[in-house]
């Protein structure tokens, strides 16, 4: 048993399948937008997170 009850064949035909469907290109910009985005998400946490602390 893999993931809630998905195998790792599974979720291995899943990927191929979007990568199938998107391209290695538009994945790896989705990827790229999506670390950015994380990354700007917790650095606004925690400056938040230090305005709280002076105050």
């Amino acid at each position: 048993m893999g993931f809630g009850g998905i195998s790792i064949w599974q979720l291995l035909i899943i990927l191929v399948v979007v990568l199938l469907i998107f391209g290695s290109g538009k994945l790896k910009s989705i990827g790229s937008d999506l670390g950015s985005s994380i990354k700007g998400f917790k650095k606004a946490v925690k400056e938040e997170d230090s305005k709280e602390k002076e105050e």
